[in-house]
């Protein structure tokens, strides 16, 4: 990566990125704007991203019709959808065991709109606490839903390494279907059905589906073997599917899974349904969060998703589930306003852990250029995930971070495009380092004893600087072009609008405003940098960096005293007090030189 040109003569910024441009045949650019007939830039960013001309149309306009596979495509996906529409005709007590992050509280609120669409009663719901059972099925769980009156239970996001307890629940009588996505080993646990992309034997060709995507190929394979066994009539008509990729487009943007192929679809669809706030779940969090526009990737990924998550991280896990399932407008209210006050909770013992995680990188970094391990004791679980992808992304390369407790310590980690930290925990718990864990190629949990700390950092960079020949990883910024103030207006927006939604696998377009000097410079909320940026071309444009006050990027955009600086960011949408203008979120920045 060295060898290359660094963007703008940017070798080192004041993030410790090197700048490069994102590759790209103009050629194929050109083409693909005039077979799509769409701006020369949409051209270029498709053909840098690696579309094809063949490939560019589809991508642009994702159609379900098009994209959707028969779900029976998925191993045991027909026994799954039998058994539950059995279950379903029986009157059976019928469970749903989630997760509680996005992706498992959209998997639950879909499957328990649909059931009671379907006319089953009420489904039991269990989200496990994150601070008492942890991550996943366990025993007691089953026992309890067992008491409950539950026969069938289906976890969603979760289910795929949970041997034991699901051995348990054969035991006792308990039928348990899996609808999950993480990685799996070559033994499958004991379960009716086993729906997962991303089992060893299956050759589904969606294998990045979040967990909400795979309960939406339940959904609709079960929605079709009711429909075959006559279950829908003019006393029970059938639910129209389409309405609930709201949730599917929320659990599948949050999960930063590629919003690639199936996926874009899935998410494209769903944030338009989303825009029309018909979930009461969806509405309130809007509400609380203050988000007047038309919902996008944006605001589900950082305002409505981190409210999701917050009953799991720091309350009850059970509530983001709950909120999004229900149809009663006063509960749903209530609910959003808990999950609202348990997200200020949780910003403030994220705070504190990244502030003690990031003295432990920065004493690591130069070390360890293929892994972050962090770890430390009364940090708290339910916000080690969101530090880890912090880390991850200030410093580009794979993070673990871990709260110590009693001997114990709780891990999550995230992970970079190549390295698979998923298959990395699969392969140390075989080698018997951590107790328990899993997940995919960018994210994963685990629990590992404190005296096996060394040995299991040791074991995955070890195998990462395998997977990457040695070569280190060194913070890379991709740059799209560069653009003065004047340029950056509300028309070139839209036009990007044409590549949305942007996430992992679509890349948000990131632009370089050359020479800038900040005009006037102050801290907003705790920790955020507001500027206004006037250009070469006398252009003028609002800019904000985010959690940066404390750092060298703020510190120099606060004290910069005229000096140029080349600013790297995304162009957004600002349309206070009704007036639509343009701002740059800043990401990196570097002294110009001369």
């Amino acid at each position: 990566m060295m060898e290359a040109t660094p963007y703008l003569g940017v070798s080192r910024s004041l993030c410790g990125r090197f700048w490069l441009e994102r590759p790209g045949d103009d050629r194929l650019g050109l083409a693909i704007a005039q077979r799509c007939q769409v701006p020369e830039i949409v051209g270029r960013m498709l053909a840098a991203r690696g579309h094809t001309l063949e490939g560019a149309p589809s991508f642009l306009q994702p159609k379900l019709r098009d994209l959707l596979t028969d779900p029976s495509e998925l191993k045991d996906m027909d026994q799954a959808a039998a058994r539950l529409a059995d279950g379903i005709g029986r009157g059976e007590r019928i469970a749903i065991f989630g997760d509680y992050d996005v992706d498992g509280a959209t998997s639950a609120a879909l499957l328990s709109r649909f059931l009671r669409a379907v006319g089953v009663e009420e489904p039991l719901l269990y989200v496990p606490d994150r601070m008492r059972e942890g991550y996943g099925p366990n025993a007691p769980a089953f026992h309890a839903l067992k008491a409950q009156g539950a026969t069938l239970v289906i976890t969603v996001d979760c289910g795929i390494t949970a041997f034991a307890a699901l051995e348990e629940a054969q035991r006792i009588g308990l039928d348990v279907i899996i609808a999950d996505h993480h990685v799996a080993e070559p033994a499958l646990p004991a379960a009716q059905a086993v729906i997962n992309p991303n089992r060893l034997d299956e050759n589904f060709p969606h294998r990045n589906l979040a967990a909400v995507g795979v309960v939406y190929l339940l959904v609709i394979a079960t929605n079709r073997a009711l429909r075959r066994r006559g279950w829908f009539g003019p006393a029970r008509p059938e639910p129209d599917l389409l309405q609930w990729l709201d949730l599917v487009a929320l659990g599948t943007v949050c999960d930063v899974v590629a919003l690639t192929g199936l996926n874009r679809a899935l998410a494209s669809q769903g944030l338009k349904v989303m825009a029309r706030r018909g979930n009461l779940g969806i509405k309130a969090l809007c509400d609380v969060a203050r988000v007047d526009d038309r919902v996008d990737a944006y605001h589900a990924a950082f305002l409505l998703g981190p409210r999701v998550n917050a009953g799991g991280r720091v309350g009850r896990s059970d509530l983001g589930a709950r909120l999004l399932a229900t149809d009663d407008p006063v509960l749903a209210s209530d609910l959003a306003r808990q999950l609202d006050a348990y997200n200020e909770d949780r910003r403030a013992l994220e705070n504190e852990v990244q502030a003690a995680a990031l003295r432990q990188a920065e004493a690591q970094a130069a070390d360890n250029p293929h892994l972050l391990f962090l770890a430390g004791a009364g940090w708290h679980p339910g916000v080690i995930g969101i530090v880890a992808g912090r880390l991850k992304e200030r410093y580009q390369r794979p993070a673990c971070v871990i709260a110590l407790e009693d001997g114990v310590g709780k891990a999550s980690g995230r992970s970079v495009t190549g390295l698979h930290l998923g298959q990395a925990i699969i392969a140390a718990r075989e080698a018997g380092l951590v107790l328990k864990g899993g997940g995919h190629a960018m994210a994963a949990g685990f629990e590992v004893q404190e005296e096996k700390l060394g040995a299991l950092q040791a074991f995955i960079a070890a195998r990462f600087k395998d997977n990457l020949d040695g070569t280190p990883l060194v913070p890379t910024l991709l740059i799209d072009g560069a653009l003065q103030a004047r340029a950056a207006s509300p028309q070139l927006i839209s036009t990007l609008d044409r590549l949305a939604p942007f996430g992992a696998g679509n890349a948000e377009p990131r632009f370089v405003l050359p020479a800038q000097r900040v005009a006037m410079a102050d801290i907003v909320g705790s920790d955020h940098v507001r500027c206004m940026l006037t250009g070469p071309d006398g252009g003028r444009l609002k800019a904000i960096a985010f959690r940066v006050a404390s750092e060298e990027l703020g510190r120099t955009l606060l004290a910069s005293r005229g000096a140029a600086l080349h600013i790297a960011g995304r162009l957004k949408r600002d349309s206070w007090r009704g007036r639509e203008q343009v701002q740059i979120q800043i990401e990196d920045a570097a002294f110009a030189a001369g």
